[in-house]
């Protein structure tokens, strides 16, 4: 089993398999570490209806296993193990796995992910995938003409209380303080709009339910004489409070953005460091879906082919 290769992938979502995917195909016989929990976002997603190619939808675990097949098909070195280590200070740059094997590569894809943001309560777990979403765009679908919430203040709360508003019946907006972080704009859409109900000054303490969601309980103006304890019936919960990017290893190492996203150049997929590439949600603080992640694997590994027969 060789350690060195044209190519290195860290990651196995719908960046990294599709990056391998096309580095395959291009004779770059890229290594893949696919992590300590390969797929993913995708593998705590239970349906699927807005990836191209699955008119029928598809689970996110077999989204995931249909990527991974196709990578190997073409023949990419899938590899279990955790990334403890890099080098970037030379090419070919140095990658540790688990502390114990180095892997020098020419050019390196980074598709690590992000990981969305919960409140930690206990209950999400219980109810993740079954009532407890943090993506609006991907699960929205399925609470057509039904209760849902969304926790949040800021533009990305606003904007997923306004796309559920335009399919569920009705949209809570559970917001912690006193006033909506998002743009005017927004906060003129949202407070315009019948729909949605905001919850000032409220946190969740808990979610109910008998095998699904059905509900959550709420607090209002905690810590205070007028805190009050209820609930209120639900079908949906959605998380709407950030991501934070899977970067903890480069920092010092690559450019990141104050959030911790890896910064990419221009329309590429170049980071700063040369034959270095960035790819999926690691990378992407707007849009985070599987089909975008997808192209943008796509795009790292046309970049990484480029800049190998530009500097071979």
């Amino acid at each position: 089993m060789s350690n060195t290769t044209k190519c290195l992938i860290i990651g196995s979502g719908p960046a990294g398999y599709t990056a391998a995917i096309y580095a395959s195909r291009a004779n770059m016989h890229p290594i893949v570490i696919e992590g300590p929990a390969p797929g993913g976002q995708l593998m705590t997603t239970t349906e699927v209806e807005n990836f191209p190619g699955y008119p029928n939808g598809i689970t996110g675990p077999n989204l995931i296993e249909d990527l991974r097949s196709q990578a190997q098909r073409f023949n990419a070195d899938l590899r279990s193990g955790l990334v403890t280590s890099v080098d970037f200070s030379s090419r070919p740059y140095a990658v540790t796995v688990d502390n114990r094997d180095t892997i020098m590569a020419d050019t390196i894809i980074i598709a690590t992910g992000a990981t969305a943001r919960y409140l930690g309560l206990e209950d999400e777990q219980k109810y993740l995938g079954m009532g407890v979403s943090a993506c609006a765009t991907c699960d929205g679908f399925f609470y057509r003409n039904r209760t849902v919430a969304v926790v949040g203040g800021g533009d990305t709360a606003c904007e997923e209380a306004l796309y559920l508003a335009s399919i569920a019946e009705k949209v809570y907006l559970i917001v912690r303080k006193s006033f909506l972080r998002a743009s005017k704009v927004m906060q003129t859409r949202v407070f315009e709009n019948p729909k949605i109900q905001i919850l000032f000054n409220t946190t969740t303490e808990g979610l109910f339910g008998q095998d699904t969601l059905e509900g959550a309980h709420l607090i209002e103006n905690v810590g205070t004489s007028k805190e009050d304890h209820f609930d209120i019936n639900l079908d949906g919960f959605f998380l709407a409070i950030g991501h934070t990017p899977n970067t903890s290893i480069f920092g010092g190492k690559i450019d990141l953005d104050e959030n911790g996203f890896i910064k990419t150049a221009g329309e590429t997929t170049a980071t700063n460091i040369p034959g270095v590439f960035a790819a999926g949600d690691v990378a992407d603080n707007r849009y985070q879906q599987a089909v975008v992640a997808a192209g943008m694997g796509c795009r790292a590994a046309l970049d990484a082919e480029r800049f190998l027969l530009e500097n071979e």
